[in-house]
C-alpha cells in the first residue's frame, strides 16, 4: 500500500499503459483474428481511450489538484465503461428472443449524417449478444468489465489517498 502513497504518478501511468495494452489486444482481435466489434464494444473502446487519457493526465500532473481531478475523471469513465460492459454481458447471458441491435456501425455512418449516426451507435447495432471469443470462460465483455472495475478501484484508491494527504 505504500506504493500508492509514494508514487501516485506511477500508478496512473500503469493504468494508462494497461489501457493501451488492452486496446492493442482489441485491435489484434479485430484485424488479425477477424472479430468484428459491435457498437457496445466500440463504446467500450472509447471509454478505454478516455480512461487512458485521464490517467495519463493525472500521471503527468505534479500538483495534487491535477492528480485528484484526473483520477476522479478516470474513476467516472471506468464506471461508465464497466456499465456498458456489464450491459453487454447481461445481453450475452440472457439474449432477447428477437435480436434488436439493428444495423451495423459502418452502415449507419455511411447512410446517415453524423449527428444521426452517433446516437444510433449508442443504441447498439449488429449482434451485441454474440460470443465470438472466450478466455477462461469469460467473454470479451466480461473481461472488459473486470478490467474497468480494477482500473476504477485502483484510481479511486489513489485519489482518496492523494486527497487525504496534506
Amino acid at each position: 500500500m505504500q506504493w500508492f502513497d509514494r508514487s501516485p504518478r506511477r500508478v496512473f501511468f500503469a493504468i494508462s499503459l494497461v489501457c493501451v495494452a488492452l486496446l492493442a489486444f482489441g485491435q489484434y482481435l479485430q484485424h488479425v483474428v477477424g472479430l468484428n466489434p459491435c457498437p457496445m464494444c466500440i463504446v467500450q473502446r472509447y471509454a478505454m481511450i478516455l480512461v487512458a487519457a485521464c490517467a495519463a493526465l493525472a500521471g503527468v500532473g505534479n500538483r495534487k489538484g491535477i492528480q485528484v481531478a484526473g483520477g476522479a475523471a478516470t474513476v467516472l469513465l471506468a464506471v461508465a465503461g464497466a456499465y456498458v460492459a456489464a450491459r453487454q454481458s447481461w445481453l450475452q447471458w440472457y439474449p432477447p428472443e428477437i435480436v434488436s441491435c439493428g444495423r451495423d456501425l459502418y452502415g449507419m455512418i455511411e447512410t446517415f449524417p453524423l449527428q444521426r449516426a452517433i446516437p444510433m451507435i449508442f443504441k447498439g447495432s449488429g449482434d451485441c449478444t454474440a460470443i465470438d471469443w472466450t478466455f477462461l470462460g469469460g467473454t470479451i465483455a466480461n473481461w472488459s468489465f473486470l478490467w474497468f472495475c480494477a482500473m476504477g478501484a485502483t484510481a479511486l484508491l489513489v485519489v482518496l489517498r492523494r486527497y487525504r494527504a496534506s
